[in-house]
């Protein structure tokens, strides 16, 4: 018998609450770990505008986004963090940086 977390245990209920309240938003990559279990990462891969759709939904500031680069410079990263009903909400975007020759 394994004594791993059970899916019902984790973020569930929360991916359920955003779809039901933001169902008409971009959809995410969403990831749920174990190690974690009262968070969701939502990501988003070549679409910054599904990130700021969610962030504006969520109240989160611009401000509070931090800005990076990865991959020697060739992908923007914008990352921020809230808590939504009760449990941590990760969001994250990944954009390629178009060449510049």
């Amino acid at each position: 018998m394994s004594d791993s977390l059970p899916l019902g245990e984790m973020a569930v209920p929360l991916l359920y609450e955003l779809a039901m309240t933001f169902g008409h938003l971009p959809a995410p990559t969403v990831r749920m770990s174990p190690i974690f279990p009262e968070r969701l990462h939502l990501a988003f891969h070549d679409e910054p505008g599904a990130f700021e759709a969610w962030r504006e939904a969520l109240g989160i500031e611009p401000d509070a986004v931090a800005y990076d680069t990865q991959g020697d410079g060739h992908t923007h990263v914008l990352q921020t963090s809230t808590t939504y009903a009760g449990a941590g909400l990760d969001l994250v975007a990944y954009a390629r940086i178009p060449d510049r020759t």
